[in-house]
């Protein structure tokens, strides 16, 4: 088993409100095209996590959606939510599951929910 999870490609309406977003949550950007400017494609990083988003014509049909939530294993869920608390609402946590999880649930702004998590 490796500790990588799954690499995304989602879908997004509006590519600059996303990266502004994942912005403010810790995500850096590791590629885009085109470079100047607003890009159609990206890639975000942050932790163990990559996610690309592609913007404008795409494969899939209709709005961006997901049932489900991306994970991210951040060193602290804490951390993330003393950073973001001020400038991101969260949809529920810092909360203890039951499943041994610490966690932290956002939600982006193409509807996305981000689960930041760590082993409680």
């Amino acid at each position: 088993m490796t500790d990588r999870p799954a690499d995304l490609i989602l879908k997004t309406t509006d590519m600059a409100a996303t990266l502004e977003w994942y912005g403010r949550v810790g995500f850096e950007v590791r590629a885009r095209v085109p470079a100047d400017g607003v890009p159609t494609w990206c890639e975000l990083v942050r932790d163990s996590t990559a996610i690309q988003f592609l913007a404008g014509e795409t494969p899939w049909p209709g709005p961006p959606a997901l049932t489900g939530c991306l994970y991210v294993r951040p060193p602290s869920v804490d951390a993330v939510f003393a950073a973001v608390k001020d400038s991101v609402p969260t949809e529920w946590g810092v909360e203890e599951r039951s499943w041994g999880a610490r966690e932290l649930t956002l939600r982006d702004p193409n509807g996305y929910y981000v689960t930041f998590t760590e082993p409680s």
